[in-house]
């Protein structure tokens, strides 16, 4: 008897609906066969749904079984097709009734016992659900608050294989899950704060200026300085994320299977990936292709210490998600695009040993070793920097002294009054901050006095900017007049900004 059960996988971050078709033959040697491009975990479900079957109380059909996911042309991964098999074997069985599995989409893995563990992707599969018009979704119960993220879906929490026979026969409901109000209430604790850095008052100008305009960010200085500390920190400045952020964000953790039992992410990413880290792991991809750490990052910091001690192949491969804000991953089975809207955050020293620079101690490296230690990064990437800041030694009246320095709360109220304005600007913009600006809508909302204007010009002249810098510049002489309250972009704005180019060695 054929039956036919609603699922779904993930392709990218997009979800796609799956027809698990289910054909218990009445005659036939007993076997079990799994068609539709499964993979091996895939390949692997029919021995958890036999057992599962079997321990839940139920007798496995003794005849041939053949299960068809269909489209058949995409490929399957993962276990989440588990309990999707399981119900189309017992109803082509005739154990659980066919009508009760219209307009539902189930999902989960299954464990020996028969009950569910939680699989990734539900968010995708919620708004697929949702956009799809299905009434209901059967999901593990430790997915569902991430699930619950996607309104106009009723949400069932399933624990076992049995309870969820027994809703569908009419014994023993499930009841549908109900968001409690305080549920996405979450108070942010950081590791670090600006009170605990003694001094580094011009670096911590330029991190106020990354945070309110998103810019990316090169800290360049002795070891000792302050540029991890001050990188950890960073966080405790930035703005917290918008419902709309709030869903892109989690919905890509969910695929990676990365929340953790979480509802939702509630805080910007910060990434900070070893300097070992292959270009795959970086910008994402593999057999089956998922997003890297530059995804991972979306709407966050991706934090790269030790700058020139990654690979220049890998460093490379950062320009063009830099410049659009998503990176394409092709593959022989197709291309996906994953989104890549972050802030690159990179601390480096000035030399191998580090001491180049220092006022007290000597550097000792060759000038043949210093020019190729810099040379690991190169100039189009640096290029896509907006603000090159050196990270001197802290002043030892400063390092001693007890004087408390600005703490971050403080700091994140003038960041985030600079991103309401922006937001207030750009209402009628997908811009969702001033580093997203692009030549034409520099042209449209940005208004210069004439002493600011003149500046530029001069600057363009004499320090023979290319048309990224100038940009660039704008950008963030932009921010600054937000951090002011200004609507027109001073000269002095205009001059603070041209003090965070990349400097000429």
């Amino acid at each position: 008897m054929l039956s036919k059960v609603y699922s779904a996988t993930t392709v990218g971050l997009d979800g796609v609906l799956i027809d698990v078709e289910v054909d218990v033959a009445g005659r036939g040697f007993p076997t079990f066969t799994i068609v539709g491009l499964p993979n091996k975990s895939i390949d692997e479900a029919k021995e958890r749904v036999r057992t599962a079957i079997t321990n839940a109380g139920y007798e496995m059909p003794d005849s041939r079984i053949t299960v068809n996911l269909a489209p058949a042309d995409i490929p399957k991964t993962g276990s989440s097709f588990d309990l999707p098999i399981a119900l189309g074997i017992l109803a082509s069985a005739n154990i659980i009734q066919k009508d009760q599995l219209a307009e539902s989409i189930f999902l989960g893995e299954l464990s020996l016992e028969g009950k569910l563990r939680q699989v990734p992707g539900v968010i995708s599969v919620a708004i697929l659900a949702k956009e799809k018009i299905f009434q209901r979704l059967f999901i593990p119960t430790d997915n569902v608050s991430e699930a619950s993220l996607i309104t106009s879906v009723t949400l069932y929490p399933v624990e076992s294989l049995t309870q969820l026979i027994f809703h569908l026969n009419k014994q023993k409901e499930i009841t549908p899950y109900i968001k409690s109000l305080n549920q996405d209430e979450e108070e942010e604790l950081y590791e670090y704060d600006f009170a605990d850095i003694k001094g580094q008052e011009q670096a911590k100008r330029a991190l106020e200026i990354a945070a309110s305009g998103f810019h990316n960010v090169h800290l360049k200085g002795v070891p000792g300085a302050g540029k991890t500390m001050l990188s950890r920190a960073f966080p405790s400045i930035l703005s917290p994320l918008s419902e709309e952020e709030i869903l892109e964000v989690s919905r890509i953790y969910s695929i990676s299977g990365l929340l953790n039992g979480k509802a939702r992410m509630a805080s910007r990413p910060f990434r900070a990936p070893h300097h070992t880290t292959s270009r795959i792991g970086l910008i994402g991809g593999g057999t089956n292709p998922s997003p890297g750490e530059i995804s991972l990052a979306h709407r966050g910091v991706l934090f790269l210490d030790e700058f020139p001690e990654f690979p220049r192949s890998v460093l490379e491969s950062l320009r063009q998600p830099l410049e659009d804000g998503q990176v394409t991953v092709s593959r022989a089975a197709g291309s996906l695009t994953f989104p890549s809207r972050f802030l690159l955050l990179a601390a480096s020293n000035p030399c191998p040993c580090g001491y180049l620079g220092h006022p007290v101690k000597r550097c000792k490296c060759f000038p043949g070793a210093i020019a190729s230690y810099n040379k690991r990064i190169s100039g189009p990437l640096l290029d896509r920097i907006d603000i090159h800041i050196d990270v001197p030694p802290v002043d030892e009246v400063k390092l001693t002294s007890e004087h408390t320095a600005e703490a971050s709360a403080k700091i994140r109220s003038r960041v985030q009054a600079a991103i309401k304005r922006q937001k207030q600007r750009y209402t009628k913009s997908d811009i969702k901050s001033n580093n997203e600006l692009t030549p034409l809508e520099i042209k449209k909302y940005c208004r210069f006095s004439d002493d600011a204007t003149a500046l530029l010009k001069q600057a363009v002249s004499r320090l023979s900017l290319s048309a990224r810098s100038y940009f660039k510049i704008v950008k963030i002489s932009q921010t600054i007049a937000d951090l002011a309250g200004e609507e027109l972009i001073a000269r002095d704005f205009v001059a603070e900004a041209l003090q965070y180019r990349m400097k000429e060695d």
